[in-house]
C-alpha cells in the first residue's frame, strides 16, 4: 500500500510495507482508550483542548509521528536569536528591493531617448528596464529564501508516518484537522518570533504593492483625459488653430518633403512639423508612438486602378498617397512595400495591405485598413497634413469602431 505523509513542521518521508499498521486508537478524555467504532460527540469536540484534538485527529487519520525535534527548545537563545536575525535579513532585503522596485517603476526615466540626446537621457533610458528586473528579481529571492531559511532552520524537524485512505472527510476529520493546523502554527514558534513577523509582513507588503503596481501601472494613466482631444484620438498631425502641419523627413537636419523628391512606385516615412513649433516639441511630435506616416507615390498605371475608401476620395495628391505605418493588429511598423504589386507588408506578423484598394488589409492577422491622412501641397511646393487622421491610429481598443 501507498503512504502519504503529513503534519506540522518539516517532515521526512518514511515508507511502511504493507503488513506494517500505524493505527492509535483515540485516547478518551480521561486516558481510557477508546474502541474504533467510538466518536466523540459534538459536546465532546467543542470542550476538547487543542492538544486533545490533535492526538485524536493524528489517531483517526493514522498518523504516527516517529520524530519530533525542536531546533531550539529553550526560547529565547542566543543562537535562535542569531537565526531570527538571519531570516529577518532576507525580508529586509525583500522589502528595500520593493520599495528599490516601485522607485524606479514609478521615477525613473523610461522614455526612449537616441544617443544623440544631450545629457545622459539615453544611458538612463538604457538602464531602466535592468534596474526595475534586477530589483524586483532579488526582492523574490530575498522574500523565497527567508522563507526557505526559516523552514529549515525554525521549524520543528519531524517525521510523520500515514496511510492513505480515500472518500469524504466527516465534521470530525474537518475539526481535527483544523486543530492541526492551528497546532502547526503555534509549534513552528511564528507566534513569539516577532522580528520576523515584522520584516516578513513588511517584505511581504512592498512585494505585494510593487507587484500591483508592476500589473496595473499601466492602467494609471487616464487615455481619455481630454475628452475629444484625448491621447487615443488625436494625433500630432493635428492642427487646432489652423496653423499647416507639414511632411517632414527622418533626417538629422529639417527637411520638408516636396513632390519632387520622390520617383514612381517609391516610398518615404514622413513626420508632423509645424514652423512654431520649438526644438523640443518637434522632438517631440518626431518620436511619438502614433506620428509615423508612410507616403508613397505610384505608378501612374497603378494610380488608375485605385480603389477609393467612401468619404477619402479627396485625400490623395495625384499619385501621391499617406498611410499610417502603425499596423491595426498590434502596432508594430508596416514598412515593407512591394512597388510592384503595391502592397505594404509588417514584418511582425505578416499582415498585408493592399495600396490600391484603400490600404485594406488581405493577407494575415489585421482586419482594419491603415488609416489615411488626408494630405495637399501649398504655395511653397511643399506636403502639408489637411487635418488629422478622422479614426484612431494602431490596434484596437474597446472604443474603437471596426473599419
Amino acid at each position: 500500500m501507498a503512504h502519504r505523509y503529513v503534519g506540522a513542521g518539516r517532515r521526512d518521508a518514511v515508507d511502511r510495507g504493507e503488513g506494517m499498521t500505524t493505527h492509535q486508537e483515540p485516547p478518551g478524555r480521561a486516558g481510557k482508550a477508546r474502541g474504533p467504532s467510538e466518536y466523540p460527540d459534538d459536546t465532546d469536540l467543542s470542550t476538547s483542548s487543542r492538544e486533545e484534538l490533535v492526538r485524536l485527529g493524528s489517531a483517526l487519520d493514522q498518523v504516527t509521528i516517529v520524530h519530533r525535534a525542536d531546533p531550539f527548545p529553550v526560547p529565547g537563545t542566543r543562537a535562535e536569536k542569531r537565526t531570527e536575525r538571519k531570516v529577518a535579513r532576507w525580508f529586509i532585503i525583500a522589502a528595500l528591493a520593493g520599495l528599490g522596485f516601485l522607485a524606479a517603476y514609478l521615477f525613473w526615466p523610461y522614455q526612449y531617448a537616441p544617443p544623440s540626446t544631450p545629457g545622459d537621457r539615453h544611458f538612463l533610458y538604457q538602464l531602466y528596464t535592468p534596474i526595475i528586473g534586477a530589483l524586483l528579481g532579488l526582492s523574490l529571492f530575498a522574500t523565497g529564501s527567508g522563507m526557505i531559511a526559516y523552514a529549515k532552520d525554525l521549524l520543528p524537524h519531524e517525521t510523520a508516518v500515514q496511510e492513505r485512505h480515500t472518500g469524504a472527510s466527516s465534521e470530525l476529520d474537518r475539526v481535527t484537522t483544523t486543530a492541526i493546523l492551528v497546532d502547526s502554527g503555534v509549534s513552528s514558534g511564528i507566534g513569539r518570533r516577532s522580528l520576523i513577523k515584522r520584516t516578513a509582513g513588511i517584505g511581504g507588503a512592498v512585494l505585494g504593492t510593487g507587484v500591483g503596481v508592476l500589473a496595473l501601472g499601466g492602467l494609471i494613466r487616464n487615455p481619455w483625459k481630454g475628452g475629444s482631444h484625448a491621447a487615443l484620438w488625436v494625433t500630432p498631425w493635428a492642427s487646432y488653430n489652423g496653423e499647416p502641419v507639414f511632411l517632414r523627413y527622418d533626417a538629422e537636419q529639417l527637411r520638408l518633403a516636396r513632390p519632387e523628391d520622390m520617383d514612381a512606385g517609391s516610398i518615404a516615412t514622413v513626420f508632423p512639423y509645424k514652423r512654431s513649433w520649438s526644438e523640443k516639441e518637434a522632438y517631440d511630435a518626431m518620436h511619438a508612438s502614433n506620428s509615423p506616416v508612410m507616403l508613397i507615390r505610384l505608378r501612374p498605371d497603378q494610380a488608375a486602378q485605385v480603389v477609393q475608401r467612401k468619404g477619402q476620395a479627396s485625400f490623395h495628391y495625384g499619385d501621391f498617397y499617406a498611410y499610417s505605418k502603425i499596423c491595426t493588429h498590434l502596432g508594430c511598423p508596416a514598412s515593407l512595400y512591394e512597388s510592384q504589386d503595391a502592397r505594404l507588408l509588417c514584418p511582425c506578423h505578416q499582415s498585408q495591405f493592399d495600396m490600391l484598394e484603400y490600404a485594406k488589409p488581405i493577407f494575415g492577422p489585421a482586419t482594419r485598413p491603415l488609416p489615411q491622412l488626408h494630405i495637399a501641397v501649398n504655395d511653397e511646393g511643399y506636403f502639408y497634413a489637411k487635418g488629422d487622421f478622422i479614426e484612431p491610429v494602431g490596434p484596437a481598443f474597446w472604443e474603437r469602431k471596426s473599419g
